[in-house]
């Protein structure tokens, strides 16, 4: 079975949205709804997860960034959390087919470690995917709880998180083990300057997992743009859906006709 990939909107710009962990592609729903006029959505789901459980794909960024060029027409690309390292790597192997990215509070590095003081606490990350085998429920809550955690209404994020988060059916747990590794192990620092393409990584600066700091400097080794949501956590685009939106507007404009 092929990814599943919804193609919404009515607009003349091409986008592709590329989800977080655990999640699909159903939780862009209120950024879909501030891009439906000015743009033609492709929103994935990526492999294991929503409507593409039962894709033979692993989570692994190459093999998905493929993928999904092959089902898209040439776009700009935007990936939130661990989709940000599925859209970047598309962005570097594929500058053709991908015109610009949007790092939606994505880095290249996702675990903090001696040379990399932005990123979250490689213990916590152990710590989920140690969790996945023993309370499956429990370590998906607990990871929406971080996702939440800083926006200006954690409650009503938190609460909309977890009436979408099984929308579409439960992930797989193969695909959220991947998913854990990838975190812990995928570091594309060094290939930043390769990027080709412009770019604009968009941050929350109450964001507690995805910290601003490591956004802003990998906006800065690529000669991308950084934009800062004052009152946004994690998941800017619940809450913050045309912020989000506004800031994608100067990319759009950098795309040659």
């Amino acid at each position: 079975m092929s990814l599943h990939i919804d193609k919404l909107g009515h607009g003349p710009q091409p986008l592709v949205l590329i989800h977080g962990w655990a999640m699909h592609g159903g939780i862009f729903a209120p950024l879909v709804e501030a891009l439906a006029d000015r743009c033609r959505l492709y929103v994935v789901d990526l492999p294991g997860h929503g409507h593409s459980r039962a894709c033979g794909l692993p989570l692994e960024p190459h093999a998905i960034a493929e993928a999904v060029a092959r089902a898209t027409p040439p776009a700009p690309w935007l990936g939130w959390s661990l989709g940000g390292l599925v859209a970047l790597t598309a962005a570097l192997d594929h500058p053709v087919h991908v015109q610009g990215l949007a790092m939606l509070c994505a880095t290249p590095k996702f675990v903090r470690d001696a040379g990399w003081p932005h990123g979250s606490d490689a213990t916590l990350v152990h710590q989920l995917a140690l969790d996945l085998e023993t309370g499956y429920h429990a370590t998906i809550e607990r990871f929406l709880a971080l996702e939440a955690m800083g926006s200006a209404d954690p409650k009503a994020e938190l609460r909309r998180l977890r009436a979408d988060v099984f929308a579409r059916g439960e992930p797989e747990l193969r695909v959220l083990q991947e998913g854990i590794g990838l975190l812990e192990r995928s570091d594309l620092r060094a290939r930043l300057p390769q990027l080709a393409v412009p770019s604009v990584w968009i941050a929350g600066r109450r964001d507690r997992l995805v910290p601003p700091a490591a956004m802003a400097w990998s906006a800065e080794q690529c000669g991308g743009r950084f934009v800062e949501i004052a009152h946004a956590g994690h998941a800017p685009f619940i809450g913050h859906a045309q912020a989000v939106a506004d800031a994608l507007q100067p990319l759009f404009a950098e795309i040659p006709a």
